[in-house]
C-alpha cells in the first residue's frame, strides 16, 4: 500500500513541475511581445512576408567592381615558374606560369593581361603529370598541374624574376 501512494505523490510533484514551466513560458512569451510589437501579428499572409523581404534586399549596397576585366586572374595564374629553363626563355620574350588545372589558354591570356598589363601573343599549355615518390615502403604521388609559357611582343616584358 505504500507503494502505491508514493507513486501517486510523485505523479502530483510532476504535474505541479510542468504547471510552473508553463507559467514561466507563458510570461517569457508576453514580455517578448512587448519588445516586438510586431510578432503580435501572427497571422500574415504570404504576400506581405514576400514583400518584407523584398524591401530588406533592396537596402543592400552593391559590391564594388575591379577595374580590370577577368575577376579570376588570381584563381587562374598560380605562380611565376622560376626555373632555369624559364629564366633561358625570357631571353626569347617567353614567360612561365603555373595555372590552374582547369584553365584553359583564353583564361590565361586575360589573367596575364589583367595581373601585368601586358597582351600575349600566343600561349601554350602543358599538362604535368605529378612524380611518384618512394619513402621506404609507402609510395605515394604529387598532384598533377599545368603550365602555360606565355610569348609577349617584342620590347615588352613582365617583370618577374626581378630579386631573384
Amino acid at each position: 500500500m505504500a507503494l502505491f501512494g508514493a507513486k501517486k505523490t510523485q505523479d502530483n510533484q510532476d504535474e505541479q513541475s510542468d504547471k510552473k514551466q508553463d507559467s514561466q513560458a507563458k510570461t517569457v512569451k508576453k514580455a517578448v511581445k512587448k519588445e516586438n510589437p510586431s510578432l503580435d501579428n501572427t497571422e500574415k499572409s504570404m504576400k506581405d512576408l514576400y514583400a518584407e523581404e523584398a524591401t530588406k534586399k533592396t537596402g543592400r549596397s552593391k559590391k564594388n567592381t575591379s577595374t580590370s576585366n577577368f575577376d579570376g586572374a588570381f584563381r587562374t595564374l598560380v605562380k611565376p615558374l622560376v626555373t632555369e629553363k624559364a629564366t633561358e626563355l625570357s631571353a626569347q620574350n617567353k614567360y612561365a606560369f603555373v595555372v590552374n588545372t582547369v584553365a584553359n589558354k583564353i583564361e590565361v591570356a586575360k589573367a596575364v593581361y589583367a595581373v601585368y598589363g601586358v597582351k600575349p601573343l600566343n600561349v601554350n599549355i602543358i599538362s604535368m603529370k605529378g612524380k611518384t615518390l618512394t619513402r621506404g615502403r609507402i609510395k605515394g604521388k604529387r598532384k598533377d598541374w599545368k603550365k602555360a609559357i606565355v610569348t609577349l611582343k617584342k620590347g615588352e616584358s613582365i617583370k618577374i624574376y626581378e630579386g631573384v
